[in-house]
């Protein structure tokens, strides 16, 4: 999935264990473990807003999109609905 989650590198920078985020934020380490490993196929705005209230960031420190190929981010443009202009990339 072209969606990569970055929650163990601000735990790393924050100092901050799992067992410790997720009684901060509200879930259970399990339910931590599948964002953190990339397994998640969604996570909800509040508990991203609460991930970043504890861990101090914002949503783009957690989450960054990473193309599988070259050609992702024209299909994804066009599955949606968007256009793109040829010779241009989505913004």
């Amino acid at each position: 999935m072209p969606i990569v989650v970055d929650i163990d590198v601000m735990l790393a920078k924050r100092k901050v264990s799992v067992g410790e985020l997720a009684d901060r934020v509200g879930i259970t380490p399990a339910n931590l473990a599948v964002l953190k490993n990339d397994r998640a196929k969604a996570v909800r705005f509040t508990t991203l807003a609460a991930l970043c209230e504890v861990l101090k960031c914002q949503p783009g420190d957690l989450l960054r999109y990473e193309p599988d190929d070259p050609g992702d981010r024209d299909s994804a443009a066009h599955e949606s609905g968007a256009s793109v202009p040829a010779g241009s990339s989505p913004s």
